[in-house]
């Protein structure tokens, strides 16, 4: 195959991808209002990512995608979340559950990329679900509670209870089912990440074939369903992949926060004190330094857990129990970290940071809201690396 024939030649890095990203914030900023407005992150802004490819980052390349990496999927995310943390969040979802779409069977793959080289994928991974199994598949009946992005997406991949013949549960698998056989209900009304439309979908007794569900439990140990084992994305450790993607919209609300709070310095003054200028503060600048590091610190653990799961893909070696476990700590320390820096940011700009015209307002809230999600949660993430350094045997959670 020749260089000119070989779509592989034209994936753009994570460099260019990040570029672009960039060509896009005053776009993205300018919409993020009414995405909150809307619930909803503005068609404009979709389509512009869709057109500039960063909706791609994670699908194979079979299908026109870049199947990049743990990594680069971090870079786009956190250059999205210095203009939104919504539009963010948005991306990194539909990102990486196009990763997850990868790890099915081709056929599966064929059914989402076959005809529509475009298609997006939401998802939820808890099993809140029935299924019933019949001839070639399961019908699957459930609502998932809260599906970020879902307003964009064509196909879903969702949680469910596998049955066999008796109805007794037999394993937890994840079931690829197209958007237009689901049910919609608005249900994302909330402080902050308003525009993710993170909302209910609805399935009343919908046929799954078998090629469209993967176990999760297999998942978790590296067993997936997809038979092109050489691609190395696809090789990933699946927990962390899921838990770390998330930290990349934290990431850049973290960098937009420093960087809005350090441009203002030099000309907003300290009520009630003699400072005509924030910048000529020591104890401004005390506040100014430890945000900057704390948000250092978050990038160094994200990168750090990234280029393990990348580096161990590369390898075709599937981490091991303590390794993924350290995954799911530095998640939680990125993100605890985040939250303290636009924390102490918010105190050194002043009230000013909360009137409804400030992004600072909005970064909080999104940071905020993200932050508890349950997959990063810092305490637990401590606790599974915890026991995992001691040998234990209590575990709290299968998602490691």
């Amino acid at each position: 195959m020749t260089a000119a024939t070989d779509s592989r030649t034209e994936v753009p890095d994570a460099t260019e991808l990040v570029a672009r990203v960039r060509e896009l914030q005053p776009l993205i900023r300018r919409n993020a209002a009414q995405g909150e407005q809307d619930r909803r992150v503005a068609e404009e802004s979709m389509q512009a990512l869709l057109s500039a490819g960063i909706l791609k980052t994670a699908q194979p390349r079979r299908y026109g995608g870049y199947e990049s990496s743990m990594r680069t999927m971090l870079d786009v995310s956190a250059a999205v979340g210095e203009a939104d943390g919504g539009t963010a969040w948005v991306v990194a979802l539909l990102n990486v559950c196009a990763w997850l779409a990868g790890l099915f069977p081709q056929q599966a793959q064929d059914d989402v990329w076959g005809q529509d080289a475009d298609a997006q994928v939401c998802g939820v991974l808890a099993p809140t679900a029935e299924t019933r199994k019949v001839e070639g598949g399961h019908q699957v009946t459930g609502r998932w509670y809260y599906t970020s992005g879902s307003w964009h997406a064509s196909w879903a991949v969702l949680g469910i209870p596998v049955t066999d013949e008796s109805g007794e549960v037999v394993d937890q698998g994840l079931a690829l089912i197209p958007r237009s056989h689901l049910e919609y209900e608005e249900t994302w009304f909330v402080a902050g990440m308003k525009s993710t439309g993170s909302n209910c979908l609805i399935a009343k007794d919908v046929f799954v074939p078998s090629h469209r569900i993967i176990s999760v439990p297999a998942a978790i140990e590296g067993h997936y369903g997809t038979e092109l084992t050489g691609e190395v994305l696809y090789r990933s450790a699946f927990v962390p992949i899921l838990a770390l993607v998330l930290v990349g919209p934290q990431l850049g609300m973290g960098r937009a926060a420093l960087e809005i709070v350090r441009q203002k310095a030099a000309k907003k003054p300290i009520s009630y004190t003699f400072y005509t200028a924030q910048a000529d503060s020591v104890a401004f600048q005390l506040q100014l330094a430890e945000a900057a590091m704390l948000i250092d610190t978050a990038h160094l653990h994200a990168y750090r857990a990234a280029d393990d799961i990348d580096e161990a893909a590369t390898r075709g070696v599937y981490p091991d129990f303590v390794a993924r476990a350290r995954v799911r700590a530095d998640t939680g320390w990125a993100v605890d970290h985040v939250v303290k820096a636009i924390d102490i940011l918010l105190y050194a700009h002043g009230a000013a940071s909360f009137a409804e015209a400030s992004p600072l307002q909005r970064i909080w809230r999104d940071s905020s809201v993200a932050a508890r999600h349950a997959v990063v949660l810092p305490v637990v993430g401590y606790e599974v690396y915890g026991k995992a350094l001691l040998g234990r045997e209590d575990h709290i959670t299968p998602l490691v």
